[in-house]
């Protein structure tokens, strides 16, 4: 399946990109290679073939849920720049919540 330069400038159009004239000619060849490459798979019989979500197993392994001390607070805000009543202090950031 090949795709046009116009199909390639449309679809940036939409992305809201500008192309330049080499951008456009190397993104229509590269995608023109892409595109070949994905509709070799419609030749393939794959009648038995399971739908899947991932090639692998995937298995979570969690720890044992455990309770255990936490970090002091001195430790935890000894490397902050400034601390208050026990909180990290940072610099207001200019937003409101309007913004």
């Amino acid at each position: 399946m090949a795709i046009s330069r116009d199909e390639v400038l449309h679809v940036a159009a939409l992305a809201r990109l500008e192309l330049s004239d080499e951008e456009a000619d190397r993104f229509t060849e590269q995608l023109g290679a892409i595109l070949e490459a994905v509709s070799k798979v419609s030749e393939l019989d794959l009648g038995d073939v399971e739908p899947l979500s991932h090639p692998l197993d995937l298995v979570n392994v969690w720890a044992d849920d455990e309770p255990r001390p936490s970090l002091p607070l001195e430790a935890a805000l000894g490397n902050a720049g400034e601390d208050e009543d026990g909180h990290f202090r940072v610099p207001p950031t200019g937003m409101t919540r309007e913004s």
